[in-house]
C-alpha cells in the first residue's frame, strides 16, 4: 500500500508553507491526490513525493543544507552513518556501469563522490553542528550527483590544524590546493585536491559550498577561484554534474 502523507506533513518535509503547495498543486509542480471531491483534503502517495524530489534534487539538498533549524532529510537520502552511504555508493557505482556513456568515467565519479562523503564523516565525527550524517543523492536522468552535511564546515576544521586561516573563501582555496600535514584523512586520498585532480581529467562539473563561500570547477576552468557566496551554510554542499 502506497503510504499518503498530508499537506502538512509534505509541507514540514520540504520546508514550505501550506499555501505554496496548494499553488504548486493547481500549476502542476508537485500534484496532490484528493479522497473525494467534495471535502477537498490534500494528500501526497510516496511515489509522487519521491519523483518531484528526485527531479529538484539539487535545490532541495540546497535549502535542507542552509536552513538555520536542521531536520532529517527524507530517509531515501539520508546516511546516517559511514556504512549506510558506502551501501547506497555502491548502488549508485551498479547503475553508473549500465550506461554505456559513462564506461569511461563512472570509476572517476564514484571515486569522487566517496571522498567527498567521507570527509563528511572523518571530519565531523562527534562535532556536527546539529543533525548528523550525510545527505546523499543522484539522479542519472538529469546526471547530477548531490551531497551535503551539516557539519563543522571547511574553516572550523582547517582553523584547527592551520590557524592563520581567515576565512570562508581561503580555507576554502586551502582544502583543494593544499596537503596539510597532521589531517589522518588527507593521507587516504588527499581529500579535495585528488576531487580536484579528477575534476581536470574528465568532462564533468564540481560545485562546492562550505559557509559563506562557494567555487565551481570544470576539465576547461579548474583554478580554485573560491566567491562569496549568497547564503551562508553549515558544513559543505557538493553538486557534481556529468
Amino acid at each position: 500500500m502506497s503510504l499518503k502523507l498530508t499537506l502538512g506533513e509534505v509541507a514540514k518535509l520540504l520546508n514550505v508553507s501550506t499555501d505554496t503547495l496548494r499553488r504548486w498543486d493547481k500549476s502542476g509542480i508537485l500534484t496532490a491526490e484528493r479522497s473525494n471531491k467534495l471535502s477537498g483534503h490534500r494528500h501526497y502517495s510516496n511515489e509522487s513525493l519521491e519523483t518531484y524530489l528526485y527531479d529538484n534534487i539539487f535545490k532541495f539538498c540546497y535549502k535542507w543544507a542552509t536552513r538555520k533549524m536542521g531536520q532529517e532529510p527524507p530517509s531515501i537520502f539520508y546516511c546516517q552513518n559511514s556504512s549506510i552511504f558506502q551501501a547506497r555508493l555502491s548502488k549508485m557505482e551498479a547503475e553508473l556501469m549500465k550506461t554505456d556513456s559513462l564506461k569511461d568515467i563512472y570509476s572517476l565519479l564514484v571515486a569522487i563522490t566517496g571522498e567527498i562523503g567521507n570527509n563528511a564523516f572523518d571530519h565531523n565525527l562527534g562535532n556536527w553542528s546539529d543533525i548528523s550524517g550525510l545527505f546523499f543523492g543522484y539522479n542519472l536522468k538529469s546526471r547530477q550527483i548531490v551531497l551535503a552535511d551539516r557539519g563543522q564546515g571547511l574553516y572550523k576544521t582547517l582553523k584547527r590544524v592551520k590557524p592563520e586561516i581567515k576565512d570562508d573563501q581561503e580555507a576554502l582555496k586551502t582544502a583543494f590546493t593544499e596537503i596539510i600535514s597532521g589531517r589522518a584523512p588527507e593521507n587516504r586520498g588527499n581529500g579535495l585536491k585528488y576531487v580536484r585532480r579528477v575534476v581536470e581529467m574528465i568532462p564533468i562539473e564540481l560545485y562546492f559550498k562550505s559557509g559563506n563561500a562557494e567555487l565551481t570547477l570544470t576539465k576547461n576552468d579548474s583554478k580554485v577561484k573560491p566567491r562569496q557566496a549568497q547564503k551562508r551554510m553549515l558544513g559543505c554542499l557538493a553538486l557534481i554534474k556529468f
